[in-house]
């Protein structure tokens, strides 16, 4: 198809496709029930768990490894050790409670700008017949233009002088677990925060994903080779440890030559992530990103309603206003990073931590009702496993009937192959893919024998389930 046709068709993977909240807490199959329950006992066995009333790991984040792993126990367990090894050789627990808050916002600025609490509006097509619901999943917006040399070089510069308590293992690059301090912020905030509202059609079930909007209009070449190495990195070691964090990715502003840039980022992430990225023509951005996403939650640069731009604060759902009980002296959420702990009298406080000059904090900044449970795993009547078995069956249909299509490849438009033509022959002369990773010399001759941005569309080389 090219950018002006409709979007059509989700390239379905081979095996069966979960979405939320399918595979979830309070969405399990008796199956998944069971598989659970052995990953816990096993992960037990192995002192890697303590269960109780206030276990050591959530059902919600033990489900994230199992869904990542297919249900394999054995293959989640191995996958579960090697981020725990990570996180203590990284101290990831005390570097979230320690960093200095401006080497947070930092990389928070640096990183992406989110709409943190705004919440996607998403149709289950190919699941269960066409559903159209809000699952609340939280919308991240990032613009990849402002990651220019300059202030990558400044980011990495400030790493070696950032203050924490948390130890190093020598290996993880340091401005990388500024960036990890803010997958935590997801995982131990952000998400947390989402699960408790219950304006959507699902409340009760766990948020442990994201969708992410991926703006990379105005990027040269050159600077996609610049970051390469750093995305790559990063790519990898986010899916290794904090797996099954991701809904969808919206890229949208692809420049013509971004073919060879997606050449390059599909080879970091297996196929289930690489089915879950979506590229969008100039005349799609508007409507697939309202098909899934509230109007009122998009930028109005991109189509929506909101008023919101690239360096602005995370913007609140509306709906978690009503939810929060703010402390005294707090009418918003702080700067730096921030978690939700259990209270008790059932419900949840969020705390906010970090360190400013060198002396750590903590802030009680509001509480919320827990509405949305974490563990045991309820119980679940005979009607919700004939619920649960339909959609099962529904998705497997779904799955079996397109999974031909999932070669791995993205159609290219015929008006598009010449430019795409143009850019590989440029790439080549100048060996751009060179083991040796250095910058060709006349990047600049580069950019200009390349097509400009704006001269073809760029396709969908993921289709969007219709």
């Amino acid at each position: 198809m090219t950018a002006t046709d409709s979007p059509a068709h989700k390239v379905q993977s081979a095996g069966m496709e979960y979405g939320f909240p399918h595979g979830h807490l309070g969405r399990l199959t008796e199956n998944e029930v069971e598989q659970l329950e052995k990953f816990k006992k096993y992960l037990e066995e192995k002192e890697l768990y303590t269960p109780g009333p206030r276990p050591s790991h959530d059902d919600p984040t033990l489900l994230r490894y199992l869904r990542a792993r297919k249900w394999a126990v054995q293959d989640a367990f191995q996958q579960f050790k090697d981020t725990e090894d990570w996180r203590r050789a990284n101290d990831i627990d005390v570097l979230y409670q320690t960093i200095d808050i401006e080497a947070y916002d930092m990389a928070r600025r640096l990183s992406f700008r989110a709409n943190a609490e705004l919440r996607d509006n998403s149709t289950l097509s190919g699941l269960v017949g066409e559903i159209g619901d809000e699952r609340g999943i939280p919308l991240y917006i990032f613009e990849i233009r402002h990651l220019h040399s300059k202030a990558v070089h400044a980011y990495e510069k400030a790493a070696d002088e950032m203050y924490t308590k948390a130890q190093w293992d020598g290996t993880t690059p340091k401005g990388l677990l500024r960036l990890f301090a803010l997958y935590e912020n997801l995982t131990r905030f952000t998400q947390p925060l989402s699960s408790q509202l219950h304006d959507r059609e699902v409340p009760g079930i766990p948020i442990t994903l994201s969708t992410n909007v991926v703006d990379v209009s105005g990027v040269s070449l050159k600077q996609f080779w610049n970051l390469k190495g750093h995305m790559q990195v990063a790519s990898v070691l986010a899916t290794a440890h904090y797996p099954e964090t991701l809904d969808r990715i919206f890229v949208i502003g692809a420049p013509a030559f971004f073919s060879t840039v997606w050449s390059w980022i599909k080879r970091w992430f297996d196929p289930v992530t690489v089915s879950k990225i979506f590229i969008l023509g100039h005349n799609e951005v508007k409507p697939v990103l309202t098909k899934f996403i509230d109007p009122k939650n998009i930028p109005k640069k991109y189509g929506g309603e909101l008023d919101f731009n690239w360096g602005d604060m995370p913007i609140l759902d509306p709906h978690a206003n009503e939810e929060i009980q703010w402390c005294e002296g707090f009418a918003d959420f702080p700067t730096g990073p921030l978690y939700w702990k259990d209270m008790e009298d059932g419900n949840l406080e969020c705390l906010s931590v970090g360190s400013v000059d060198k002396e750590e904090r903590v802030r009680r900044v509001c509480t919320i009702k827990k509405t949305c449970p974490s563990h045991p795993t309820p119980e679940r009547t005979a009607e919700d496993e004939a619920v649960t078995k339909a959609e099962t069956e529904a998705a497997a249909k779904a799955g079996d009937e397109t999974a031909s299509k999932a070669n791995g490849k993205a159609p290219t438009p015929p008006e598009e192959s010449k430019d795409m033509d143009k850019t590989a022959e440029a790439i080549e002369s100048l060996k751009i893919g060179s083991e040796s990773g250095s910058e060709p010399q006349d990047i600049k001759d580069l950019n200009e024998k390349l097509p400009a941005p704006e001269a073809t569309p760029t396709q969908n080389q993921q289709a969007i389930a219709a």
